[in-house]
């Protein structure tokens, strides 16, 4: 699939479209549930409409800790269907995005005092056989993935922990294993679905916001949505109405005028990003096996960084997902638990939150840790098909459940066109990948860089001429992270990048990888952005000023939770 414009003049055009001709599916939500439900259905042959009120996974979908997993925790919970489900999803990904999903290797250890590692049900006596339960779960997790398994478990010496994992505290350590999932940047697997579904004919539009519909006979027969960006409104005749707006749907179903037919709550994840070095990671994650609540956490490696997650509690104002001061000790306690490298606050480079979209029943109360991601699509007022649950590794099938839904209803045929359609930037990556790292000596792109761009699959080849015209291009946005300025101009014009948040903060995650969270780097980046996008200063000096703004409020709100002032160096964001 050839790399097509995606950009400011692409989007005005698309609700153009849209208001003209109308669509057989819109879909409202554009995280990667939303963007999975416009590839699936567009590639099937509907027409179709996705909007956003925000930015492109701007909301849950940027806020994931990164993996493409089987959720080995919910095999103690027998939720076997759903880790098949993830599994093979996994899989799938791995295959049809090869350069973007990637195996990554898990230490798991077993300690002593471990009463329930993975949330064991069984509690044998004395800890008698835990290793050889737990090496039995493994053992299924393996045989539950298939055909499209990545790596098997392996047991792990103590020599090899050592070496693989040196922070780990080896004492009171009983048995170690190595299991393996995927990684991704979830963001930009967003970014990249979204431009697969366009490259099918699909119209997608980000800052357009669902004020409204129009009924007919009890049913939906336009959207009212108003662009955010030019307060323009557009009505958008519609066949069916899809909400993807994850823990927002209940927002969309109400506009409506009818009741909410599912209850959706949102479980807050909080992540910690710390230097690599803090914890002298290596090539693979660590899982640390057990916390006071039952639940797991992930020590990963994310280039020169390391992201740290995640917790799970309930409520919450969903509109500003943040870290508290008990979010952030409560990570802490149990790294001090299991890692003998010392780490403290002054570590965190950033903390990030976002609430997970899970089902809850209305006669349920379980804790949401407990809640499995199965997710739901159900029919809902006006003839809207709103699909909730599910997880970032799952959306693809979350797509397809939702677009068979609504071919059944019309009484259109069922094809799963998605299992082997690979996403945009799949074909001719390799030779994209070989000929950027030949390229780099020329251009002084360092290792590093060579490896982000890779994540654009055959599109790096477009970041590649873009540097060829302009070498200025080549220069690096922060320092000591890999990204480059020919970023920002590719993600104006192919992602529907529109703010300078939509840049730094989520297509080249430089909000929480780097210590000033970029506010050195704003300037610079406004100034290429308003090349492309048509700003004057004052509209350049704007958007500064607010992403400035938006990362002081974020560093005074944590050292406020802290009892501290906000530091000069911005070492924390919540």
């Amino acid at each position: 699939m050839a790399t097509e414009p995606l950009s400011i003049a692409e989007r005005v055009a698309a609700l153009e479209r849209m208001a003209a001709e109308g669509v057989d599916i819109f879909v409202v939500g554009g995280g990667i549930t939303g963007a999975g439900v416009a590839v699936d259905a567009a590639a099937r042959g509907y027409r179709v409409g996705l909007v956003e009120k925000g930015d492109f996974a701007g909301g849950t979908s940027s806020k994931s800790t990164k993996l493409v997993h089987g959720g080995i925790r919910y095999l103690p919970q027998y939720d076997f269907a759903l880790v098949r489900e993830a599994l093979v999803e996994r899989g799938l990904l791995v295959r049809n995005a090869p350069f973007l999903v990637q195996p990554i290797g898990f230490v798991l250890p077993l300690y002593a005092e471990n009463k329930r590692p993975l949330g064991t049900p069984i509690v044998p006596p004395g800890g008698i056989g835990m290793s050889y339960l737990i090496q039995s779960g493994l053992l299924l997790y393996d045989i539950l993935s298939g055909r499209l398994g990545v790596r098997r478990h392996r047991r792990l010496s103590k020599r090899a922990v050592e070496q693989m994992a040196p922070c780990l505290k080896t004492e009171g350590l009983n048995d170690a294993f190595i299991y393996y999932d995927a990684q991704t940047d979830d963001t930009r697997l967003t970014a990249t679905v979204i431009r697969t579904a366009a490259g099918h004919g699909a119209l997608v539009a980000n800052y357009a916001e669902v004020t409204g519909f129009d009924m007919e006979n009890d049913r939906i027969a336009a959207a009212r949505v108003r662009d955010r960006m030019t307060g323009a409104d557009y009505r958008i005749p519609t066949g069916t109405v899809v909400n993807a707006a994850g823990v927002w749907a209940g927002r969309i179903e109400a506009l409506t005028g009818g009741e909410p037919q599912i209850h959706v709550e949102p479980a807050k994840g909080v992540h910690l990003t710390v230097p690599r070095a803090a914890l002298k990671m290596g090539k693979d994650a660590i899982v640390l096996p057990e916390t006071e609540d039952g639940r797991l956490l992930f020590i990963v490696p994310w280039g020169a960084r390391v992201t740290i997650g995640t917790t799970d509690t309930e409520g919450g104002d969903i509109d500003r997902p943040a870290a508290t001061e008990d979010d952030v000790a409560y990570i802490l306690r149990h790294i001090h638990r299991y890692m003998q490298c010392p780490l403290t606050e002054a570590d965190i480079i950033s903390t990030w939150a976002g609430y997970r979209p899970l089902v809850r029943s209305t006669k349920s109360a379980a804790a949401s840790s407990k809640l499995s991601r199965t997710h739901a699509v159900i029919d809902s007022p006006g003839g809207m098909v709103t699909i909730v649950g599910g997880k970032l590794t799952t959306y693809r099938r979350m797509a397809q459940d939702t677009v068979d839904h609504i071919s059944r209803k019309q009484g259109d045929p069922i094809a799963h066109v998605t299992e082997r359609l690979p996403l945009a930037g799949t074909a001719g990556w390799k030779e994209t990948a070989r000929r950027v790292a030949g390229a780099a000596p020329r251009y002084g792109l360092r290792p590093d860089t060579v490896r982000r761009l890779d994540r654009y699959g055959a599109a790096a080849g477009v970041i590649l001429d873009l540097i060829a015209a302009d070498p200025a291009l080549a220069a690096r946005v922060v320092p000591d992270l890999p990204y480059i300025m020919a970023e920002v101009v590719y993600t104006c014009r192919y992602e529907m990048a529109l703010t300078l948040d939509d840049v730094l903060d989520r297509r080249l995650r430089v909000d929480f990888e780097a210590w000033d969270h970029g506010s050195v780097a704003a300037p610079a980046v406004a100034g290429l952005m308003a090349r492309e996008l048509g700003w004057d200063a004052a509209e350049t000096a704007r958007q500064v000023a607010e992403y400035r703004e938006l990362v002081g409020r974020s560093e005074a709100g944590k050292a406020a939770s802290a009892g501290e002032p906000a530091l000069d160096r911005q070492d924390t964001h919540s």
